[in-house]
């Protein structure tokens, strides 16, 4: 403290607070003296001699001492110090300071002016106002008060502030501060120079990276995470990775440039996700495969009903890769290693690739044998199975399973991702389906491949030839990572519901496994072991007597879903579940009927109301011109009516309408029903075959004048097409010209040709099953669609007889019946290639 300046000052000390209580009980005044050591307990040896006598101002009392305001009065100098009732005291004696010995002296003037002025000078540099400034220095006339004054307000060390209060002559004492002002001032201009110069050097840039370090400090101070803490953890995680030497390089690149980016630049967000995409990655990390083939079919029997051709498909790959795999971890553990290349034989080394490594894992080895050989292209309507059996081979395998939905997809960047420069970027749908998995050799699943589409941004179809290539993605580049990455050991699997739709070059690289329809029996089957299980559950009833009776589940099959899988069925299951629980929260037990609680076939049609599919069913009696046909939709087989009629006509048909057959005059031939350009070829064959043979098919002379031929197929709201009506339509045809009636127990398909030919079609399986859902019992097919039937299941070949014909003549034999036109008696000619109900 300096004499007439006032300090605050906050005590706790308990001798401290002792002796402001004895200085408050009389004249309030203390002695307040400087430690020369402020780190122990006041005590005589470590007191200075001078000090200032000062008056306790303010007093306020807390928790923690006092804080009072001390009021320097004069100098003192201490003569004694002591201890009375546990506080210091001190005998002191005033100290007068010594004057100048003329105060008008210019020398003498100058200095105190000088000091007055430099003073000023040092407060307005410290950003105190210049009013404010001024106004205090001009309270103070002496010079001795003014020394004091401003000696207590400079910034310097305890002992030299206790020289200053030593100095007694004022003259000394202005010499004295004059020298600490203007070293003070020196100090705050070469700071300001300083900055000045640097700020100077410094562009728009290095300003930007200043400030950033100033965030920087004021985040830390919040607690944020630090930069170089997220640099060195994702570089620490980096580094534990085994990345190829390409990947290696530019993950080291990437990092030098995200250290020297600034933490909340652009250019940083975009390193930092990239290099985060490069450690989740699975560049090493794999699943260990299980090799038993047991297991594997007990997964996929319990997981589906029926399906025995894809199974055994599924099967016979999974045997051939683990047969494979065995081998070669046999082979590791007799030798200890094994070269990449002996995995490698479908394609030469390339340099670079790291072919002239070895295997030491024999994980790895039983992953890279497993990855051998085709892809698998699952193609059949929807619903029935094709994407669940492949999460069933995953889980066979003990792999993880990633589902990728290429639906829609139009965008080459969807499958190879986009490249850096976009805002926004982000890998393909492949290398983000193997941050997914985790591991580098999942099950992966391309869903819906046969509808990828094609835009001005590229074909998303081109794209997935590198990856569906055993001889390529061993190096797959997506455009995001820009480094190549092995995708050699994942099992890929696609799925399609038109293979037509798929191009060549992609179709070529994988093997397709058809996916059939399921008949009635096996949709019951695959209800009552799986649907209704899983839809009570969902529905809250699993721990409810409720159940379904098999008349049920049948009707719910014929007369509420119209498909060739399960999807609606399980809907509808579903539809009726719900409602018995709506009934029994309720509390309504008017539901299920009887006491045991299953559901008749009275309670589905109460609870779904009236039955939403009409299939067709074979025709009740035989007729003429009306012959059966067979066809096939996504959504299954099923059967449909080819009627014909005829009419003479009283004048020659228009040029619009007539049609010239050799043999027949003119004729009108007329078409309905929604036919396609290939429908109406068949027909217009059909007549002409009629036509050329009329003889031989009894169709009489006054037949062949001018006449109106009129074909329908009914359903007419809906667009048909395709060659395989072509022999209904003959059949339909000539017994409306011959008036021979039609069997009724007989569906056919097949293609026609005008020398009477019946050529083969597809979808054999489909059709004879909606068929004989229909009630059908004689089936008619081409010669070379005979070994389509072993794709027929037993119990239904067994319950139909087949008839495999080259000729229109066989199947009039078959289709027609024999004796007078219109006699409905008459058995089976001979003349048509029968096949035995349990038919090659």
């Amino acid at each position: 403290m300096f004499p007439g300046l006032t300090n605050p000052v906050a005590a706790g000390r308990p001798g401290t607070l002792r002796a402001i209580e004895a200085a408050l009980k009389t004249d309030r005044l203390v002695f307040a003296v400087s430690q020369r050591d402020t780190s122990d307990e006041p005590n005589p040896d470590i007191l200075y001699s001078m000090g200032v006598v000062a008056r306790i101002g303010q007093i306020q009392r807390g928790l923690g001492g006092v804080q009072l305001l001390l009021q320097g009065e004069q100098r003192a100098t201490a003569l004694q110090y002591g201890t009375t009732e546990g506080y210091m005291t001190a005998v002191v004696v005033t100290t007068e300071e010594m004057g100048p010995l003329d105060d008008h002296d210019p020398a003498f003037e100058a200095l105190h002016k000088e000091t007055r002025e430099r003073a000023a000078e040092l407060g307005e540099r410290r950003g105190l106002p210049e009013e404010v400034v001024h106004q205090v220095l001009d309270q103070v006339t002496e010079p001795g008060k003014f020394t004091d004054l401003v000696a207590g307000y400079i910034d310097i060390p305890v002992p030299e502030k206790q020289g200053l209060l030593e100095t007694l002559s004022v003259e000394e004492r202005l010499r004295k501060v004059l020298v600490h002002v203007q070293r003070q001032i020196g100090l705050l201009e070469a700071q300001e120079e300083i900055k000045s110069q640097v700020q100077e050097e410094l562009g728009e840039r290095q300003r930007e990276m200043f400030l950033r370090e100033q965030m920087k400090a004021i985040q830390k101070e919040l607690g944020e995470e630090d930069q170089a803490k997220e640099i060195g953890e994702l570089r620490e995680k980096l580094a534990k990775l085994v990345l190829p030497k390409e990947a290696r390089a530019e993950v080291e690149r990437e990092l030098g440039r995200l250290e020297r980016a600034g933490r909340e630049s652009m250019e940083a967000q975009v390193i930092r996700t990239y290099l985060e995409w490069m450690a989740e990655l699975p560049w090493n990390n794999r699943s260990d495969d299980q090799l038993d083939l047991k297991h594997a079919i007990e997964v996929l029997d319990d997981d589906h009903y029926g399906l025995g051709d894809v199974k055994d498909r599924v099967l016979e790959f999974l045997a051939v890769r683990q047969l494979r795999a065995k081998q070669l971890a046999d082979e590791l553990g007799r030798t200890g290693e094994l070269p990449v290349t002996k995995l490698r034989t479908d394609r030469e080394p390339s340099a670079g690739d790291g072919s002239d490594a070895t295997i030491t894992d024999t994980k790895e080895a039983k992953s890279r044998a497993m990855a051998k050989g085709p892809i698998l292209l699952f193609v059949g309507p929807p619903g029935v199975g094709k994407t669940s059996i492949a999460k069933s081979i995953a889980r066979s395998l003990g792999r993880e399973y990633v589902r990728v939905a290429l639906g829609g997809a139009r965008d080459e960047a969807d499958i190879r991702g986009h490249r850096r420069t976009y805002v926004g970027a982000m890998p393909g749908r492949i290398v983000q389906g193997m941050k997914q998995a985790g591991t580098r050799n999942p099950v992966f699943l391309l869903d819906e491949v046969d509808k990828l589409g094609t835009s001005y941004q590229g074909d998303p179809s081109s794209a997935l030839l590198e990856v569906l290539d055993p001889a390529q993605n061993d190096s797959f580049t997506d455009h995001y990572l820009g480094v190549p990455f092995d995708l050699s050991e994942v099992l890929f699997i696609a799925t399609a519901n038109f293979i037509q739709n798929i191009p060549g070059p992609l179709l070529d690289r994988m093997e397709v496994v058809d996916f059939a329809g399921y008949t009635e029996r096996e949709k019951r089957e695959i209800a009552k072991k799986y649907l209704i299980p899983r839809q009570l559950e969902e529905a809250g009833l699993s721990d409810k007597p409720v159940s379904f009776t098999d008349e049920a589940v049948a009707s719910i099959v014929t007369r509420y879903t119209r498909e060739s899988g399960v999807r609606q069925l399980e809907q509808r299951i579903g539809a009726v579940a719900r409602k018995v629980a709506r009934r029994l929260a309720t509390g309504d037990a008017a539901s299920p009927s009887n006491a045991t609680g299953e559901l008749s076939i009275d309670d589905v049609r109460e609870l779904l109301g009236r039955p939403k599919v009409h299939p067709e069913h074979a025709a009740e009696q035989n007729e003429v011109g009306t012959a059966t046909a067979m066809y096939y939709t996504p959504a299954g087989g099923d059967i449909m009516f080819v009627e014909a009629a005829m009419r003479r006509l009283g004048a020659a048909p228009s040029q619009d309408e007539r049609v010239q057959v050799s043999g027949m005059g003119n004729v009108s031939l007329i078409l309905t029903g929604q036919l396609g350009d290939v429908m109406k070829e068949s027909a217009r064959a059909a007549l002409t075959y009629a036509a050329t043979h009329a003889q031989r098919l009894r169709i009489s002379e006054d037949k062949l004048g001018p006449i109106e031929v009129h074909i329908h197929v009914p359903a007419g709201a809906i667009p048909k097409d395709g060659p395989s009506a072509g022999v209904t339509m003959a059949t339909a045809l000539v017994s409306a010209m011959s008036g021979r009636l039609v069997r009724r127990d007989v569906a056919m398909t097949g293609e026609i040709t005008l020398r009477g030919r019946v050529l083969p079609i597809g979808g054999v399986k489909e059709k004879v099953l909606g068929a004989h859902r229909a009630g059908i019992t004689t089936i008619i097919l081409p010669k070379d669609n005979e070994a389509d039937l072993e794709d027929i299941p037993d119990d239904v070949r067994s319950q139909l007889t087949f008839h495999c014909v080259e000729t229109l003549d066989q199947v009039f034999a078959i289709a027609l019946v024999p004796g007078a036109p219109g006699s409905a008696d008459g058995g089976i000619s001979e003349g048509g290639l029968r096949v035995a109900a349990k038919g090659a």
